[in-house]
């Protein structure tokens, strides 16, 4: 049995609220006060060492609790109009309560003892912040301030960061014991451990998260969580209301969990939960619980007594049937069943008045029961399920079938570029990691096919901004052939952080995106022969064309009705769209994209470095028209800002326009507020749309040169070798839109291999070109550093060298060898998937080139290859009416008429389609390489070519042309008869002029 979630793709397919851990609403200021004796505290206890803490502390749990932080007593002053803690309220409107929490967390109510203590805490936080280095664990770069904020403390975004709690709790325990809301990542287990050393003490905690999932290794896959349990004494933990645990090792539930009386929202998402404790009914106070992800074949009967529960996730699990007390569940507002393998729903659920939205595609459902159906306000997603079919689905059929559906496997090589499919199916695997499954009955007879990768071209390969392309086109031929039952083209491709991969695909006009699945190769098939096997994009076609894999930032979209909707980014939960009511009249569809932005990469080129930048927003619609009703937007406030410390005069809200390339600040033409994590404002049109904090005055320019800067150009390298001296080459960077006149610009005298594939560079990015296998240069130039030539890459130069290569010594014959081009110094904070690109031991590999050095005859010249096309002679053998010369004057006359001389001529669609991808803006071209391509087929096609050529002519109208070539043949015959008469070969003439007549 599969687990419920893909190994590669957990932390995508978590639930939004996973993610949501800083974004928890806080709940009503209270006034918290201190009810200990002098007698119970050791003021010297908070300069205690972590070894001795560590070693004191599991000797009597209840004593360590009380002598670490005596017991508080909380006189809680609810705001009459605050919220409940639901998920939709968390994400919203945290802010502003926090402000109203003493800014010392422990105000004594004996006044000598509450000097005492004020004065540690003082000389601790004033001094020991500055002071303290948390190198290790984290970087050398990262101090105190960085981590932690008011009561917020953030250690889940260094890897290891976990470990510094400890070092914090040695060197500013006064700080540390306030905290409120913490963040761990669980990825390392002595950092966690001495985490959990800590947790105890930290009794004012009301959010705390340890996430595995944070991370992610060399190759990209996230790195797993190492939490197993937690200690019994996180019991005391008593003003917790909300706690995140997912992706970790958890196979139970933590018998401390049920000792807190105020969790409010619980996360066991991707763990390894086979059974859910009974005694779960303890946690009253619950009102969110999320249990996506796990292993759990059923629900203990006892949940029916979480009054308070609001919304229940238990998708992607392993539930056959659902407990009748459900029904008792009377405050149930959402309830997550998706991906299970329920065959009926309870009876009791009729009860459940409250429910709103009920989640249960991916199950084996026949029958929504009527008294589901009835619930006066629920909304259901049944998509997935076998409704309507029988109760009992037919037996299987015997053994025989079984047979008929193994399909034989075919391992193609690197040379192998066609292969034979029979009606029985075939699954196919390609060099590279690419995978072909035939089913069986695709094909009615037996077929040859196809396959070859081919070099992307900016003429036909069609990216949108920001995307990224993952493979090399996979072309797929025939193009003309049909199949009975949809084929699956799986194309490998690397793991992007933060986007999705989709299939792409060309059909001879233009490239559309196929719905596309990701999922492992084969095991037995690895793009690295003893590697893991490949990632791979899959998508279902009934013809072949090309194919190549892209990576895009993730789209998000919904239909947008006259009675509004709230559209939520998968990839960052803090980004909403809220549209209400009215907002439109027809229906349309709303699509958003989110972007990352690297703060430090904005700082240093804008040369400010408190700059702070959000996300950036793409949104769409279509169609086009104006909202009727202001839309309101939330994105997550810049980083190291909050609603506390804010500059609101620092704040600039941006509007792009990606039609003209410019940014607009617009803040003070919207609606602009902030929460404590977010900022919103409201907008009635769609377009580009960014968050900048800064201390300096923000500008429209400035930011659009950032914008500019922060985009991977797409380059290819090229290198050129003169046509008259092949050791005199030319190097050369240049943008991808940019190669095609180049290349065209410089034919005349150069001549090489074909431009790169597409790589990726930033502006101002160095990079190297060396000569290897065979080939040498002097090392004596000025820009040659380690036997490397040295680049500066600009998008608006020409970047280019020209150098002189000779054969390296021992070197006799042609040499074949390569440049490969090498990555230099590398701006800050280097985009993943650039930095992801590599080959063999250089990790900044880009990109590398085939050159060939001809062979020196005896007067140490070159010698020359053959043209690519031996000359071409379409008369007879003997007699040589029709040149190639002719042929060329001929092709000067036929312009657009050129495809239907082709048919004519016997040439098929398909190769006429490709001469005219090929050369799609030089109409001389098509016709030349349609003509020479016949011409080339006549060797073997026997005599007659020049009657066959008339005939074409004839048939497309052309009988200007036809009567053309007749003249030409007819003077090539006359000459060739004068020749014969003057050598005295008459009576042959004769001879061969009657047969030819």
């Amino acid at each position: 049995m599969d687990e419920a979630a893909p190994d590669e793709d957990d932390g995508d397919q978590a639930a939004c609220w996973i993610k949501e851990t800083d974004r928890l609403e806080a709940t009503p200021a209270c006034n918290l006060l201190r009810t200990t004796s002098l007698g119970e505290q050791d003021p010297l206890k908070d300069l205690l060492s972590p070894e001795l803490w560590r070693g004191l502390l599991y000797q009597d749990q209840d004593k360590s609790v009380m002598e670490a932080g005596p017991m508080m007593s909380e006189v809680d002053e609810q705001d009459r109009d605050a919220p409940s803690v639901s998920p939709s309220s968390l994400m919203d409107t945290y802010g502003p309560s926090i402000s109203s929490l003493s800014s010392s967390p422990y105000p004594s109510t004996h006044p000598h003892h509450h000097h005492h203590q004020n004065a540690d805490f003082s000389s601790s936080s004033s001094s020991s912040s500055s002071v303290v280095c948390l190198t290790p664990p984290l970087p050398p770069s990262v101090g105190v301030p960085a981590v932690l904020t008011d009561t917020r403390l953030t250690l889940d975004v260094y890897q290891g960061g976990a470990a510094a709690l400890l070092l914090l709790w040695g060197s500013i325990p006064g700080q540390v014991r306030g905290i409120q809301y913490l963040r761990l990542g669980s990825e390392d287990q002595p950092g966690l451990d001495d985490a959990l050393v800590v947790l105890p003490y930290l009794t004012e905690l009301r959010s705390l998260a340890i996430r595995g999932h944070c991370f992610y290794d060399s190759r990209g896959d996230p790195l797993p969580g190492l939490l197993t349990t937690l200690p019994p004494s996180l019991s005391s933990l008593s003003h917790l209301v909300h706690l995140d645990l997912s992706f970790n090792q958890l196979s139970t539930l933590p018998s401390c969990l049920l000792s807190l009386p105020a969790l409010s929202s619980l996360l066991l998402c991707h763990n390894h939960l086979s059974a859910l404790s009974p005694d779960i009914c303890q946690l009253s106070s619950l009102t969110f619980l999320s249990l996506l992800g796990n292993k759990l074949v059923s629900l203990p009967p006892s949940i029916s007594q979480l009054k308070a529960l609001q919304t229940l996730d238990i998708s992607h699990n392993l539930l056959q049937h659902l407990p009748d007390e459900i029904g008792s569940l009377e405050e149930l507002v959402k309830l997550e069943l998706s991906h299970n393998k329920l065959k009926q729903l309870p009876e009791s659920m009729g009860a459940l008045l409250s429910l709103r939205e009920l989640v249960i595609y991916s199950n084996d459902l026949r029958l929504i029961p009527h008294y589901v159906n009835k619930l006066p306000l629920l909304k259901i997603d049944v998509r997935d399920n076998p409704l309507g079919r029988p109760p009992t689905p037919p037996p299987l059929p015997p053994a025989p079938e079984k047979a008929e559906t193994e399909i034989p496997e075919l391992h193609l090589g690197f040379n192998q570029h066609s292969f034979c499919v029979s009606s029985a199916g075939c699954h196919v695997f390609l060099p590279g990691g690419a995978e072909l499954l035939f089913p069986p009955g695709c094909l009615e007879t037996t077929t040859r096919l196809e396959w070859l990768e081919k070099r992307p071209e900016k003429k036909w390969v069609q990216l949108e901004e920001h995307d990224i392309l993952l493979s090399c086109p996979l072309e797929l031929r025939p193009h003309g052939i049909t199949f009975l039952k949809p084929v699956e083209v799986c194309v490998p491709h690397h793991r992007t952080k933060r986007r999705e991969v989709v299939v792409q695909r060309f059909d001879g006009q233009s490239w559309s995106t196929l719905p596309t699945v990701l999922r492992r190769g084969s095991e037995g098939h690895s793009s690295h022969p003893g590697g893991r096997p490949a990632r791979l994009a899959c998508c279902t076609v009934r013809q072949f064309s090309w194919f190549m894999a892209v990576s895009r930032p993730v789209k998000d979209s919904c239909a947008l009705t006259p009675a509004g909707a709230l559209l939520v980014s998968s990839s960052d939960p803090g980004v909403k769209l809220q549209f209400p009511p009215d907002s439109t009249v027809q229906t349309r569809t709303i699509t958003l994209q989110v972007l990352d932005v690297s703060v430090s990469e904005v700082q240093t080129l804008c040369g400010d470095p408190q700059a702070s930048v959000s996300p950036l927003l793409c949104l769409t619609q279509s169609p086009s028209v104006q909202f009727l009703q202001p839309i309101k937007v939330q994105v997550p406030l810049p980083s190291g800002v909050t609603g506390h410390t804010v500059d609101m005069s620092c704040l600039h809200l941006l509007h792009g326009d990606p039609t003209a390339q410019t940014w607009t600040d617009v803040t003070s033409q919207v609606s602009l507020y902030v929460t404590h994590l977010y900022a919103v404002f409201y907008i009635t049109h769609f377009s580009w749309y960014w968050l900048w904090y800064t201390t300096q005055r923000c500008v429209g320019g400035v930011v659009r040169k950032v914008y500019q800067k922060l985009m991977q150009f797409k380059v290819q390298f090229l290198v050129l070798q003169r046509k008259t001296d092949p050791s005199q080459v030319m190097l050369q960077c240049l943008p991808a839109n940019k190669v095609e006149n180049r290349v065209q610009s410089l034919s005349e005298q150069y001549d090489g291999p074909q431009p790169s594939d597409l790589c990726d560079l930033l502006e101002g990015e160095q990079f190297f070109a060396g000569f290897e296998r065979g080939l040498d240069i002097s090392a004596d130039r000025p820009d040659c550093k380690g036997g490397r030539l040295s680049f500066t890459f600009y998008s608006s130069w020409k970047n280019l060298k020209e150098v002189y290569i000779c054969s390296a010594q021992g070197q006799r014959g042609p040499v074949r060898g390569q440049v490969s081009f090498y990555r230099g110094e590398v701006p800050a904070n280097i985009p993943e998937e650039v930095a992801r690109k590599r080959k063999g031991q250089d990790s900044q590999w880009l990109a590398t080139l085939p050159l060939k050095l001809p062979a020196l005859n005896s007067e140490n010249n070159f010698i020359m290859e053959e043209p690519q096309y031996p000359p071409l002679n379409l008369g007879d053998p003997e007699s040589g009416y029709l040149t190639e010369a002719n042929l060329l004057s001929i092709s000067l006359q036929i312009g657009r008429d050129w495809r239907d001389i082709g048919i004519h001529l016997g040439l098929s669609f398909q190769e006429l389609d490709r001469i005219q991808f090929k050369f799609r803006d030089n109409l001389g071209a098509m016709v030349l390489d349609m003509l020479f391509l016949w011409a080339r087929g006549q060797s073997s096609a026997g005599p007659g070519a020049v009657s066959r050529l008339v005939k074409a002519m004839i048939e497309s109208g052309r009988r200007d042309l036809a009567d053309e070539i007749e003249d030409i043949v007819s003077i090539g015959r006359r000459k060739y008869l004068e020749s014969l008469r003057r050598v005295g070969l008459e009576a042959e003439s004769s001879s061969l002029s009657e047969t030819q007549q």
